[in-house]
C-alpha cells in the first residue's frame, strides 16, 4: 500500500531539502574560502612560484658582479658622514664587503675632561656600531628575499595577494621574525621585483624598523636593489644605503 504524504510532510520535506541546499552551499562557500586563505588560489601559487623563481636566477647573476656601497647615517637629524664598501658575493653566497678610504680621524680634547668627554663619545659609538650590525643582520633576512624562506611562509598560509592590476602585490606575515610583515611588488610579465616593503624588529618586538627598497635594472637585465631607506623611530636613526657603480668579475 502506497503512503500518502499529507500537506504538512510535504512542507518538511521540501523545507529539509531547502536547508540541506543551504548548508551545502555554505560548506562550499567556506571550503572555497579557506583554500584562497589557505594559499589555494591559482593566481597566488602562480605569481608565487614566479617570484621565487625570478629572486633564485637573479642572484645568481648578481653573483657576477662587484659594486659600491653608500650608506648615509642620519642620528636624531643630523647627517653623520657617509661610508663606503666595495661588495661581492663570497664563496658561501652572502655579501661581502671591503671597506673605501679611511674614516676620518675624530678631534681629542686635552685634559681630564677632555678624556672624560673621548670615553662618553667612544661608549656611544660602540653601542651605535653594536645596533647598526643588529640592524644589518636583520635587513639581510628580507633584502634580496629568500626563495626558501617564502615557501616556508606559503606552506604555513601566511601569503596574500593584493588584487588589482600592473604588478603583484605579496604580503607574507611572520616570514623572517613572528609579527614581522613583506610586501612585495613583483612585475609577472618582466620576472622583476619592484619593490619590498619591510615592517619588523630588532631583538625586542618594541624595538620597530622599517624599511623601503627599491629595485632597478642594470644593462643585461639584472635586477638589483638601487636604494634601500631604514627607520628605526626609537633610536631616532635613518640609515640610507645607495648601491651603485656595478662592474663584472673578471672570469
Amino acid at each position: 500500500m502506497r503512503s500518502v504524504m499529507t500537506a504538512p510532510s510535504v512542507e518538511r520535506a521540501v523545507t529539509f531539502n531547502g536547508v540541506a541546499v543551504m548548508v551545502g552551499l555554505m560548506m562550499a562557500l567556506a571550503i572555497s574560502t579557506f583554500s584562497q586563505m589557505a594559499g589555494g588560489s591559482p593566481e597566488l601559487q602562480e605569481k608565487l612560484t614566479a617570484l621565487k623563481q625570478a629572486a633564485a636566477a637573479n642572484k645568481l647573476k648578481l653573483q657576477q658582479y662587484q659594486w659600491v656601497e653608500t650608506t648615509q647615517l642620519t642620528y636624531k637629524g643630523e647627517p653623520k658622514p657617509p661610508k663606503q664598501d666595495l661588495c661581492r658575493y663570497g664563496p658561501n653566497g652572502q655579501v661581502q664587503k671591503v671597506p673605501i678610504g679611511e674614516q676620518p680621524p675624530q678631534q681629542q680634547d686635552s685634559g681630564r675632561r677632555g678624556r672624560l668627554k673621548e670615553r662618553v663619545v667612544e661608549k656611544k659609538t660602540d653601542e651605535m656600531q653594536d645596533y647598526m650590525q643588529q640592524v644589518k643582520a636583520v635587513i639581510s633576512l628580507y633584502v634580496p628575499p629568500d626563495p626558501q624562506r617564502m615557501q616556508k611562509a606559503f606552506q604555513a598560509h601566511n601569503v596574500s595577494i593584493v588584487p588589482g592590476g600592473g604588478a603583484a602585490q605579496l604580503v607574507f606575515r611572520n616570514y623572517a621574525q613572528p609579527g614581522d610583515q613583506m610586501t612585495i611588488s613583483f612585475d609577472p610579465a618582466a620576472k622583476k621585483i619592484q619593490s619590498i616593503g619591510v615592517n619588523s624588529y630588532v631583538g625586542d618586538p618594541k624595538g620597530t624598523i622599517t624599511l623601503n627598497a627599491q629595485f632597478a635594472s642594470l644593462p643585461d637585465g639584472t635586477n638589483y636593489v638601487s636604494q634601500t631607506v631604514l627607520n628605526s623611530p626609537a633610536k631616532e636613526i635613518q640609515v640610507t644605503t645607495t648601491n651603485s657603480q656595478y662592474s663584472k668579475l673578471s672570469q
